[in-house]
């Protein structure tokens, strides 16, 4: 290990010189003048003055090499549809929707509001952007009415690009009319709306500001449309997370150090090379879509597949039919969509050919060890999990294979990643904890490359945000719970807001749900910390069974309930084991996969569990309530 953490070492220690390496990855049209500019802490400037655009180096710069080699692979399970898309191709569809972009007055800063799903015509124009200078923002098709309007008003586009609907699992979604009644409710509506009609859900267009994307497309084909070189600080996107205040934050995003630091994670995370396969299982609405389902790829000289579906239908081996199918080098995931899984016959994870399969990359949540081990022994290949966050942009903790080969451990997102000073830091004095200490993961600035420059529009709120909880001290909080053990290898606990005070002994929810999930009959399960009048607050457990005849009857519940408590009281002690565990059919979720913890404390508690307008299944919350009858 010790090659991953000088070349760590050399990327906080030597910044000018390691970034001024990295940087060569990438075209620069202007050559910048400085690596980094941190005259203003705690926002950092990277690559001062140089000139470049996401756009050219994710499609442009490979066509001499790769014009007629796969670079975009869409499959839909949900409307039976395959199509491939080669470097030249997905070349003449950014233009035309750049041209169209251009056509209705869009240029360089001006805002572009995508509310789609999984469908090319959304890469199409969020590499359309990127090529004029426009920043786009990619709202999550799951966010309903209200929570797009607060967008739209936030980000003011001139333009609003959408289709009429999606499918997930085979039902329609409609987006259209949400994003009617949103135009209705925003202060600041866009002139123009381009409807790309897949013939979905039917609507109404308003006549004289709806637009069709295919007769557009149609007026533009073949138009070519210059590239606008960016300063290496301009923003290029705009992408919301939550915020405490229930104010959305909008992450910004600069244009030259992210263009850098996706192109590096290529090689030395994902352990990849120009002509690979890459095949990211998230949404374009959230982070991990656009880094690695869009930008990260393509930046690299790699084939990316979009995926429309779930990971069981038609069933629970599609996944690994598409890695056979268009023999994928790098899967990256969810411990969700591996929970899901587990649900399944583990006979499914054998029925195809996975040589071409390096490893599985896993991220968005806290991977217990349970899951970890399961789908590694199931397919026999290298489990990377990897933490980062929306405001990172990329990953924060990773083994990076593409540095050097080092064992990894199950539970572990294994290292800070080169560029992240992360560090363990007390709550209360703001020190630099040792190994086993608990503390909150905070990083040193400055942010590296492809981090997030500053909240849309609001520096001040970037600055009281992330960077004043930690006393004493200027350090990004990411407000998780974590620790580094004796070798070095890294955990996360949960959100330091997610942590459970049982009688004066904080919990992190990580460490009872990986119990628990230990146990061979639980699928899944969630812990939260409930008020409680004498000890301040205790664990209760939510738990979904692999096979719920294991507690049909009242016996067989409380049977099961106390192994597991003994279970619970083995591994971590009587202080970890949760007042009670309910078995429910399913846990409350987003729809990217994010269980509703503050949703479940609040039914605990007899409060009102707030807006739900991102939940997958309503009818989950509802079991909560059951449960506790």
């Amino acid at each position: 290990m010790q090659k991953t953490r000088d070349f760590h070492y050399r990327s906080v220690h030597d910044r000018d010189a390691f970034w001024r390496e990295e940087a060569g990855r990438i075209h620069w049209e202007t050559p910048f003048e400085s690596v980094l500019d941190f005259s203003r802490p705690p926002f950092a400037k990277w690559f001062t003055g140089g000139r470049t655009n996401l756009c050219y180096n994710a499609v442009d710069r490979w066509l001499p090499t790769q014009a007629d080699a796969p670079a975009l692979i869409w499959v839909s399970t949900e409307v039976d549809r395959e199509r491939v898309y080669t470097r030249q191709d997905v070349f003449e569809e950014v233009n035309a929707a750049a041209a169209m972009l251009k056509e209705l007055g869009v240029g360089r800063g001006d805002r572009v509001l995508l509310y789609m799903p999984m469908v090319p015509e959304a890469v199409f124009t969020m590499l359309a952007c990127a090529r004029i200078g426009a920043v786009h923002s990619v709202v999550f098709g799951g966010f309903a009415s209200v929570n797009l309007a607060q967008r739209i008003d936030d980000a003011a586009p001139k333009v609003v690009v959408c289709t009429d609907g999606g499918s997930r699992a085979g039902k329609v979604v409609p987006y259209k009319p949400l994003l009617d009644r949103a135009l209705a409710l925003a202060k600041t509506p866009p002139a123009s709306v381009v409807v790309f009609d897949r013939g979905l859900a039917p609507f109404e267009p308003v006549a004289g500001r709806d637009l069709d994307y295919a007769t557009l497309r149609e007026r533009h084909r073949g138009a070519r449309v210059p590239v606008e070189w960016l300063e290496s600080s301009e923003p290029s996107y705009i992408l919301y997370t939550s915020g405490t205040t229930g104010r959305p934050k909008g992450v910004q995003r600069d244009t030259g150090g992210y263009a850098v630091a996706l192109a590096s994670s290529m090689e030395y995370i994902f352990n990849g090379k120009a002509g690979d396969t890459f095949f990211c299982t998230s949404d374009i609405g959230w982070v991990v879509g656009h880094s690695y389902i869009v930008y990260g790829p393509l930046i690299g000289g790699q084939a990316t597949v979009l995926y429309e579906g779930t990971p069981v239908r038609p069933d629970g081996a599609i996944l690994w039919k598409l890695v056979e199918q268009f023999e994928v080098n790098t899967l990256f995931s969810a411990p969700t969509a591996v929970r899901v899984l587990k649900r399944q016959d583990p006979a499914l994870l054998k029925q195809h050919d996975l040589s071409s399969l390096r490893a599985v990359y896993l991220a968005g949540e806290p991977l217990d060890e349970p899951t970890a081990q399961w789908i590694s022994s199931g397919l026999g290949k290298p489990i990377i999990d990897n933490y980062w966050q929306t405001e990172s942009g990329w990953p924060i903790l990773s083994a990076q294979p593409g540095v050097e080969q080092v064992p990894t451990r199950y539970g572990s997102p294994s290292f800070p990643v080169y560029g992240f000073d992360a560090r363990i830091v007390s709550e209360s004095t703001g020190e630099d904890l040792g190994p086993g200490q608990k503390g909150v993961v905070a990083i040193v600035p400055p942010l590296p490359p492809g981090a997030m420059s500053t909240i849309w529009g609001d520096d001040e709120r970037f600055v009281q945000t992330y960077f004043t909880s930690i006393p004493g001290r200027q350090v990004y909080s990411t407000f998780d719970w974590g620790l580094v053990d004796d070798d070095g290898y890294w955990f996360i606990l949960g959100r330091t807001d997610d942590v459970i005070n049982v009688a004066g002994h904080r919990l992190g929810t990580r460490e009872i749900e990986e119990s628990v999930n230990s146990h061979a009959l639980i699928a899944e399960c969630a812990v939260v910390g409930v008020a409680d009048a004498l000890k301040g607050q205790v664990a209760m457990a939510f738990a979904v069974l692999k096979n719920p005849a294991g507690a049909e009857t009242p016996e067989g519940a409380k049977q099961l309930e106390g192994d597991i408590m003994r279970l619970v009281e083995d591994q971590l002690g009587a202080v970890a084991r949760p007042a009670r565990i309910r078995f429910v059919g399913a846990l409350p979720k987003t729809r990217s996969g994010k269980v509703l913890r503050r949703a479940i404390v609040a039914v605990c508690e007899g409060r009102d569990p707030g807006d739900l307008t991102t939940i997958e299944d309503p009818t989950a919350l509802e079991q909560i309530k059951e449960s506790l009858q």
